[in-house]
């Protein structure tokens, strides 16, 4: 029972995985086809994930109310927001616009959004401060191209430097530009490395454990 507990689902991710890898290099009807087939598997599953998300959710809600836990309150909140949102949604129809679905999305959601990216700007700051203090000549060099594109983007900044627009246009497009490529190709090998050794059964962790 063990053994096919761990050697099938191995089992399914090398078979699934070599074919899937495959059909990118085989033009074939039967290769489109089953591409297709499998993306619209992947919107069921993502479906049945969502599911799931909202379950566990309502879960961890319900018992913190339940045991008057530390902001339980919150926890109330998210209960009466989340039906209230998804009966707005279901009376409006798919339609957005004068209807209560509509308001709740540009009075409210848009408003806590822009309340949650005003706060996040205090932590940038605060993070900002504490990275581009000159410790280093690297620090150094970080620090004088913040400030550069900071002068650059800021409309009262070209007015004080006349060609500060064009030095951070520079440094984003040729050296932000270098740097994030490199950056992204790093990242693709070593998504190919894990995804390859998940293929072959080398990574085990998503079975429950470390084997």
């Amino acid at each position: 029972m063990l053994f096919a507990k761990r050697t099938l689902p191995i089992l399914i991710t090398f078979v699934t995985g070599v074919i899937f890898a495959a059909q990118y290099y085989i033009p074939h009807p039967f290769s489109e086809s089953l591409l297709t087939e499998a993306s619209v598997w992947v919107r069921i599953i993502g479906g049945i994930a969502v599911i799931l998300g909202v379950v566990s959710l309502c879960h961890v809600h319900y018992v913190k109310i339940r045991r008057r836990s530390a902001g339980w309150g919150y926890s109330l909140v998210v209960y009466v927001a989340m039906v209230a949102t998804l009966v707005a949604g279901l009376v409006a129809g798919g339609e957005e616009k004068a209807t209560l679905f509509g308001w709740i999305y540009s009075n409210i959601f848009i408003s806590l959004n822009a309340t949650i990216f005003s706060l996040l700007a205090f932590f940038m700051a605060s993070a900002a401060y504490r990275s581009f203090r000159a410790r280093s000549a690297e620090a150094a060099v970080l620090l004088a191209a913040a400030i550069i594109v900071m002068f650059g983007r800021a409309p009262l900044g070209e007015y004080l430097i006349a060609d500060a627009g064009l030095a951070a246009d520079w440094l984003m497009n040729v050296l932000n530009t270098a740097a994030r490529r490199a950056i992204l190709i790093g990242v693709s090998l070593g998504a190919l490395a894990i995804s390859i050794k998940i293929i072959v059964g080398i990574e085990r962790t998503y079975l429950g454990g470390g084997e």
